[in-house]
This record gives structure tokens, C-alpha cells and sequence, in this order.
């Protein structure tokens, strides 16, 4: 059985450039590799502002291959600290073909495997669909050092389906870079609401599925004015769920912080054999979930 190890969890802000961003990034993987983690992810397009707040051509200009600065940037903070490093990007796959994608780079500084972002939300202030196409690599489980881990993005989070698939896959731990946060507007009246309702619908994915769930939060307010697509006020709160759902560690609301915790591949094995959900599930009558609806 696979031995404990430390994730790290980076919840940060962007820098003013993307070369001071992944500047920072690696500075805060030497940071959490320093406090004994053995894996570090980081939040979701992280190098740089979230664009998606507006529809705005221009911001194609950000992205870069998988072979690009981020990826490179993060092998080389991989291999100087000797860990796992989740790293999210934004793909540009071919001309007008791009995606929210994150890369599993390995202690060596390999990139052992990609995921792009499998569920794609389009909100006022959330214009996602405008930038990325949905990905078409499935869900995933990326070999490491430490076991096999999970890695899928933010929207992702709220589907049960992209959990267990990747759970079946033999998945010990789930980790979700994140760009969540509050609209001004409506912070007073949902705020509580909506930050509640993330954590406990993750908290149920470690629950139903048996393993570790990371949340990897950015933080701050980007964008001015109280206007849909004026500004977000991202809420912070990266959180680690153990395989029966208690927060193990959370980060403030709103400030930037290093988690690191302790990660028991035993408890996901002992939990699942007292609580077997994988075991009862009835795979012969589960049809209907590759429809959108029931019975036209």
C-alpha cells in the first residue's frame, strides 16, 4: 500500500505580468516543499488575471502550448524541490482551438500526463464557453510517486459523474484548481450560501467515493465595479476533505496562504471497506446517465 505523504496547496493571487506569477508560483513550491509536501497544486490559470470575466479576443494572446513557459517554469520548480506539481494553463491547442487545461509534472520535471477541463460554465462574469472548448481527453488518474490522484477543474467540481469516474479509475485523492468567488452585487444577500454549498458538495465527492478532496482556491479582487463582469471577489477557502468528509485544513477567505496536510493512502482503503459504496453500486441500471433527461 502506498506510503503517506504531504500535499501542498498554494491559494494565491496573480502577479502584474506572467512572468512574475510563475516567478511567485515557484517561489511558493519551494515554500510548501520547505514545510515537507510532496506534492503541490496550484489554483486554476493561475499565472495570470482570470480573463473570463469578459468576452475579449485579445485575451487569446495568453495562451501557450502545453511545451510553454508555464509547464516549463513549474518542471524546473518540480525538480529543484523534488515534488509533484499540478499545474493549470491555458492551452492554446491550434489556432482558434483553445482549453483550460492542467498539467501533472512529476519530481523529475516530466509532464506525465494533461487534463482538460471537462465541463465549461458560461455566466456573467464567468464567460467560459466564449474562450475554452470542452475537453476531449476524458477523465483521468495520473500515476505518482505517491499513488494515482485526480486532477480535474473548478466547474468540474460540481459534478458527482466526473468524480467517480475518476475515482474508478484508482484515484486516492481528487485535486480541484479553482476560480471561484463572489459578485459584488450579490454577496450579501448569497454569499454564505454559494461558499457553503462548494464545500459541501465536495465534501459528499470524498464522502461517496472513499478518498481525499483537495480544493485549491485563488484569492482577491479582480476587476473594478459592481456590474456582472465588473469585478470578482475570489473567496479563498482551498480546503483539504478526508475520505469521510471532515476538513482536515482550510485557508482564510481572504488571504493567501500555504496548506500543507498529511495524506493516509490506508484510510482510503479502510474507509472503503466499512462504508463500500464502490462495491454496491448497480452499474446494470445506471442507463439513464448517459442521457440529458429521461423518457422524451
Amino acid at each position: 500500500m502506498t506510503a503517506p505523504f504531504t500535499a501542498g496547496l498554494v491559494q494565491m493571487a496573480p502577479a502584474k505580468t506572467k512572468a512574475a506569477s510563475l516567478a511567485k508560483a515557484a517561489s511558493l513550491i519551494r515554500e510548501a516543499a520547505a514545510s515537507g509536501a510532496n506534492m503541490v497544486c496550484l489554483p486554476e490559470l493561475f499565472a495570470t488575471p482570470y480573463f473570463c470575466r469578459t468576452q475579449d479576443h485579445a485575451a487569446f494572446d495568453l495562451a501557450e502550448p502545453v511545451k510553454g513557459p508555464t509547464t516549463q517554469a513549474m518542471a524546473r520548480a518540480a525538480r529543484e524541490s523534488d515534488v509533484t506539481v499540478i499545474a493549470p494553463f491555458f492551452e492554446r491547442r491550434g489556432p482558434g482551438l483553445y482549453h483550460n487545461t492542467l498539467a501533472v509534472i512529476g519530481p523529475e520535471g516530466d509532464v506525465t500526463g494533461i487534463y482538460r477541463k471537462m465541463h465549461i460554465p458560461h455566466d456573467p462574469g464567468f464567460e467560459e464557453k466564449f474562450y475554452f472548448t470542452p475537453g476531449d481527453l476524458g477523465f483521468r488518474a495520473f500515476p505518482t510517486p505517491h499513488g494515482h490522484i485526480g486532477a480535474l477543474i473548478c466547474w468540474d467540481q460540481w459534478f458527482p459523474e466526473a468524480a467517480r469516474a475518476t475515482a474508478l479509475l484508482g484515484a486516492l485523492m481528487l485535486f480541484y484548481p479553482t476560480a471561484i468567488g463572489w459578485h459584488p452585487s450579490e454577496k450579501a444577500e448569497f454569499g454564505a450560501t454559494q461558499r457553503e454549498a462548494w464545500m459541501t458538495v465536495q465534501r459528499a465527492h470524498a464522502i461517496t467515493n472513499g478518498l481525499y478532496v483537495a480544493a485549491v482556491n485563488r484569492v482577491g479582487i479582480e476587476g473594478k465595479g459592481k456590474a456582472y463582469g465588473g469585478s470578482l471577489e475570489f473567496w479563498g477557502s482551498s480546503f483539504v476533505a478526508d475520505p469521510m468528509g471532515r476538513i482536515v485544513a482550510q485557508a482564510p477567505v481572504d488571504a493567501e496562504a500555504i496548506l500543507t496536510v498529511d495524506i493516509t493512502p490506508a484510510l482510503v482503503e479502510q474507509t472503503r471497506r466499512h462504508w463500500p459504496f464502490l462495491r454496491d453500486r448497480r452499474v446494470d441500471a445506471y442507463d439513464g446517465l448517459t442521457e440529458l433527461w429521461g423518457e422524451e
